[in-house]
């Protein structure tokens, strides 16, 4: 009896339906709900930590800064690394696209948080409290401020005011808006294109993200300056969007599998998440964990061998005071665990531990940014104590990303999830050993 010995011949065939599963649905559910139950509690927290050191509503809104960032990181890092596969290609791209399509386009949850700290940025940032030369003066002579602050507050007043705040977040949002709606359009697009055209469409995709990336990154970078880096105006790093970059990058990849595993519950990904392709997003993961503690560290060491003043005090307010407990555990949560985890070949191709430490890799960012805001006012800097208004930057951003995560299943849901004239389509269908 003859036997097939083309191992293609056996390649698995796409289901009829390539809509989002059921289940997506019952994920927006249970957003919804649980968003609804952290605004509750953050309500609460909010009306005890007033009664309690009269700074609940403060808490409130850096913690609402906190769930922001979180969730502004996920949704311009979904596009930036949408375009970036869109520049590097590669198989990864046609398990990515859809949920970092979907990413991109929660944008507008993100403009609405960003407008409530735009209206209540006087309560957030020290040069929106002082806006003027005399009421720095004023503030310095009354021991309001110090002469370092004075002088930075007047040095950078130029760029941090109320109506460059403004002006760039709207530009940045507008840049933002665009590439969303036009690599979202031309996807659609592209669908309804015939295959043979394929080349075609790479080139176009690659000539808009090409130059998309360098936007993003000046665009990101700005967003990061004025958003957080600005909250302490004594501040000021060289490699600051740096960070902001890689760190959404290891948020977004680490999101992206965690979406990608749970919908491999049923198809169509069942059938195109395969053992390989998994572990080669196990591996880029590790790699952004690796870049990301290789700039921490590398500002750290720099700052604290050279030990000078003006940047060396950003540090202690977040060592001194018991904040070392905070940063001993960022670098254990945001480091150490994913490392040591990643290392393991097994573990990345194993669905259910993969899925695990990503899970870890999202919580541990949304720490990160609590050890990188907190400490930025003057009532948290080297003095970590418990208040009820701590608790707001659980209460918080939990309730901001539960009703960000309920936009993206809405977002997920209204496309297929397989882009049926992909080039690697027929690759990634082809039985495990075929490209062992």
């Amino acid at each position: 009896m003859a036997h097939d010995t083309n191992p293609a011949s056996h390649a698995k065939q796409l289901p009829a339906d390539l809509a989002a599963p059921a289940f997506v649905d019952a994920w927006k559910t249970r957003a919804l709900v649980a968003g609804t139950v952290f605004a509750a509690i953050a309500v609460i927290l909010g009306f005890l930590g007033q009664s309690q050191d009269g700074l609940g509503w403060d808490h409130l809104l850096r913690a609402w800064t906190l769930g922001t960032l979180w969730t502004w990181g996920l949704a311009v890092g979904g596009l930036a690394l949408l375009m970036v596969q869109y520049c590097s290609g590669g198989k990864w791209g046609l398990l990515l696209r859809r949920p970092l399509e979907a990413l991109s386009r929660t944008l507008p949850v993100i403009f609405v948080y960003w407008l409530v700290i735009a209206i209540f940025m006087n309560r957030l940032y020290l040069w929106a409290q002082y806006t003027t030369a005399s009421d720095t003066a004023t503030a310095l002579k009354n021991g309001v401020i110090s002469e370092i602050q004075a002088h930075c507050l007047n040095f950078k007043r130029p760029m941090l005011n109320p109506a460059a705040f403004v002006w760039v977040g709207l530009l940045c949002f507008a840049i933002w808006f665009f590439y969303t709606w036009r690599l979202n359009s031309l996807a659609l697009t592209r669908e309804a294109d015939r295959p043979g055209n394929t080349p075609y469409w790479i080139k176009k995709f690659e000539n808009i993200s090409g130059p998309g990336i360098l936007i993003y990154s000046i665009t990101m970078t700005a967003c990061a300056i004025y958003w957080v880096m600005s909250m302490d105006v004594t501040w000021f790093s060289s490699v600051y969007g740096l960070l902001f970059l890689v760190g959404q990058g290891y948020l977004v990849l680490a999101f992206s599998i965690i979406v990608a595993i749970s919908l491999s519950k049923a198809e169509p990904f069942k059938t195109i998440l395969r053992q390989t392709e998994q572990h080669d997003l196990g591996k880029l993961a590790f790699a952004f964990v690796m870049l990301n503690i290789y700039l921490n560290f590398g500002q750290f060491l720099i700052i604290w061998s050279g030990n000078l003043p003006g940047e060396i005090n950003w540090y202690l307010d977040r060592i001194r005071g018991n904040w070392g407990v905070i940063i001993t555990l960022d670098f254990l949560f945001h480091w150490v665990i994913p490392f040591s985890m990643l290392l393991s070949r097994d573990l990345k191709r194993n669905k259910k531990r993969l899925l695990r430490v990503c899970q870890w890799m999202v919580f541990a960012r949304a720490f990160d940014m609590f050890w990188l805001i907190e400490p930025n006012f003057k009532d948290a800097a080297r003095n970590l104590h418990f208040s009820w208004g701590i608790l707001e930057y659980i209460a918080v951003p939990a309730a901001l990303f539960s009703f960000w995560l309920a936009y993206f299943c809405i977002c997920l849901g209204r496309r297929p999830l397989v882009q049926v004239n992909d080039p690697h389509l027929q690759e990634i269908l082809e039985p495990e050993h075929v490209n062992a």
